[in-house]
């Protein structure tokens, strides 16, 4: 049906002696919801008394004319369904209004999916009538059946109220408190509506008539146009807290605070590396097949196409006189046809094994797949595979290689889980339950966690000054760093919620080792290691440094200065803008040359902003660097002490505390400049 639209039931069916009215949504998060109610309207279009209210402190009525029966979950969401029987409503009861509310500042544009259904006595669809855009309304008339002659019809309404549930239930003559809703507040939409008394066509709007029918009733009568005072109805008026109930804070159960949430992916029973390949194999996997949006993103990168997911585990599959058993078998259908992809997974840290891979190769170029999907804590880097192997080139049929870390999985899904959402409340707490399983200590599935057995003589050969160029540990430790930023990386654009990159200062096409042998020497040199993240929407380039020698980690953003203004302008805004930042935060201006200029901590400058200003006035200031400093961990592992906790800990704290409240560039010449430099 369409908005304004009306049929009769009697067109539909023959068993409407009883109707069961849903009305559904669905939320982008999975926690979104509303509250429906129903209204019984007398020929004035107002409830006889505030009996004809009926919501979630007043459910079913006494002569079981109309019933709430609750929530029941859905594929897409929840609905709410409510069990009318329309050969038990008083004939004095012209029309029965179904509407929905939400609570706490909540509104219907945030739902998805708005739709309201009718069946009949045994359970038959006969209409649906969704709403396309609810906008800005706290409070929605869905439709409404109404009285012609012996027969009931429905009309699809689809109207709106800014003023929420109290505006809607005064609007229709419940009594509410007088700061339950504002005097004269009008609906946030009036869709036109036909005559009840006009002939009309199923599923098309009344025609028109002398007399209208009103969706929303006409003010109340003035005093002195009442035939008397008003009569109290026997039961208790609708009071605030029961139209709009504050909603408690959600308490714990538990008896002990030791008490753990039961989960639906445990971790318990894991007692070796074997266990935890194959639960977590099987997790992930039955995760994908089951929330399509997230086995996409997992897949679309490897060249999959977009069709149904069936995911398999422990398969057998013959290879010589030894049939092998790869971890998983992904398969995507798509217009008939199959794509198919192994899945070998390795836990703990454990590295892939070359003649494994190697044998998945084999089996997937006879059997005609298309791919082979290793998945480790490791991450891949351009130019230094994980694993040799050996492609036939003669074959035909070619299957690619690709690598996925555990890191990325988690990525994705706190991506979805907290940014974009899958529109499911089941799909989020499935999305929810494998976040948990993967965060777990005992899972063995928490991305690159060690920087591998060069770090420490490394690091004591940069501080004995014996560390020569070409030392081939020099390079490993650049490729750990290289692994550890990408990783850095997924963390913080899942906080946020925006892509986070690495940024190389490298011409397009230079070969990878070369690069990493240059930074090697580098490292040899200066005992430093560096990198730069774009992340979107930042002013400037984020930059992380480590100083081996010195074992202190340098956060830091330069920010372009702006095109128009004054110098003196400019540093006590960037002063005000940094009013929540640290006290440590080292400033400096940047003057053209690239000599150095005043800089001092924020403590300092904050009464002071001029003291960033050059002695000399002549000097242009081209921009400003913003810088934390902390100490970075001895250990090569992730361990609370360790250096890769030490490098996530602080990149996170500079972009919550100091980026995150600096302006966007504000024209295309500083992300032009960036562009080049990269």
């Amino acid at each position: 049906m369409t908005m304004g639209a009306n049929v009769s039931l009697t067109d539909l069916s023959e068993n409407v002696g009883s109707a069961i009215v849903s009305l559904g949504w669905s939320s982008p998060t999975g926690e979104g919801d509303a509250d429906v109610s129903v209204l019984l309207l007398d020929g004035r279009g107002k409830v006889r008394s505030d009996a004809d209210f009926y919501f979630y402190n007043n459910p079913v009525a006494a002569d079981g004319s109309v019933q709430l029966l609750g929530k029941e979950p859905t594929g897409d969401g929840s609905e709410d369904r409510i069990s009318f029987d329309l050969t038990a409503v008083p004939a004095e009861v012209e029309r029965i209004v179904v509407a929905a509310s939400r609570y706490e500042g909540a509104r219907f544009g945030e739902l998805d999916d708005l739709k309201v259904t009718l069946a009949d006595a045994g359970g038959e669809s006969l209409l649906r009538f969704v709403i396309e855009d609810a906008g800005q309304v706290s409070a929605i008339i869905f439709g409404e059946l109404y009285r012609r002659g012996e027969e009931w019809k429905f009309r699809a309404v689809g109207q709106g109220y800014e003023s929420g549930l109290a505006g809607l239930a005064t609007d229709f003559g419940v009594d509410i408190e007088d700061d339950e809703a504002e005097p004269g507040t009008e609906p946030a939409q009036e869709p036109a509506l036909g005559a009840p008394d006009a002939p009309d066509a199923p599923g098309a709007p009344d025609a028109p008539a002398q007399a209208t029918l009103q969706a929303v009733p006409a003010p109340r009568p003035p005093a002195e146009e009442e035939a008397g005072p008003r009569k109290r109805a026997a039961r208790p008026r609708t009071a605030k807290k029961k139209v709009t109930p504050p909603r408690p804070p959600v308490r714990s159960l538990a008896e002990n605070e030791s008490w753990r949430q039961a989960r639906l992916f445990p971790v318990s029973a894991l007692k070796n590396d074997r266990d935890r390949e194959t639960r977590a194999t099987s997790v992930l996997l039955s995760v994908m097949a089951q929330v399509p949006r997230f086995g996409r993103r997992l897949t679309a990168p490897f060249g999959a196409p977009s069709g149904r997911m069936e995911t398999f585990t422990e398969v057998s599959l013959p290879h010589g006189d030894t049939p092998r058993r790869p971890d998983g078998v992904i398969r995507v259908e798509r217009a008939g046809k199959l794509w198919t992809a192994l899945v070998e997974t390795k836990t703990n840290g454990n590295p892939l094994k070359s003649d494994q891979v190697q044998a998945y190769m084999d089996i997937a170029a006879r059997r005609g797949y298309e791919a082979v999907i290793t998945l480790s804590n490791d991450v891949a880097l351009e130019g230094s595979p994980l694993v040799d192997v050996k492609i036939d080139r003669r074959r035909k049929h070619q299957v690619a290689l690709w690598h996925l870390s555990w890191a990325e999985v988690a990525h994705q899904a706190q991506m979805l889980i907290r940014h974009e959402g899958v529109g499911n409340a089941a799909r989020t707490w499935l999305l929810q339950d494998l976040l948990h399983y993967l965060q777990h200590d005992n899972s063995g599935c928490h991305g690159f966690q060690n920087m591998g057995a060069a770090w420490v003589p490394v690091r004591n050969g940069i501080n004995d000054e014996t560390l020569c160029q070409g030392d081939p540990r020099a390079l490993e430790v650049v490729e750990s760093w290289e692994r550890l930023i990408r990783q850095v990386c997924l963390r913080l654009g899942g906080e946020l919620g925006q892509k986070v990159l690495p940024a190389q200062r490298t011409r397009r096409g230079t070969d990878p080792g070369a690069r990493r042998a240059r930074l090697a020497d580098q490292l040899c040199q200066e005992g430093r290691l560096q990198a730069e993240l774009r992340v979107e929407g930042a002013p400037g380039l984020l930059t992380i440094g480590a100083d081996l020698r010195t074992a202190r980690l340098r956060t830091s953003v330069e920010i372009p200065a702006p095109e128009q203004g004054y110098p003196l302008t400019w540093a006590k805004r960037l002063v005000r803008r940094l009013a929540e930042a640290p006290a440590d935060l080292h400033v400096e201006t940047l003057v053209e040359g690239g000599a150095g200029g005043p800089r001092g901590t924020l403590e300092r400058l904050r009464p002071e902003p001029a003291d960033l200003l050059p002695k000399d006035g002549s000097t242009r200031i081209t921009g400003f660097r913003l810088s934390l400093f902390k100490s970075m961990g001895s250990g090569r592992g992730s361990a609370e002490s360790g250096f890769i906790r030490s490098v996530d800990d602080a990149v996170l704290r500079f972009h919550t505390s100091v980026v995150a409240h600096l302006d966007a560039p504000a024209s295309g010449r500083a992300a032009a400049k960036e562009r080049a430099a990269v």
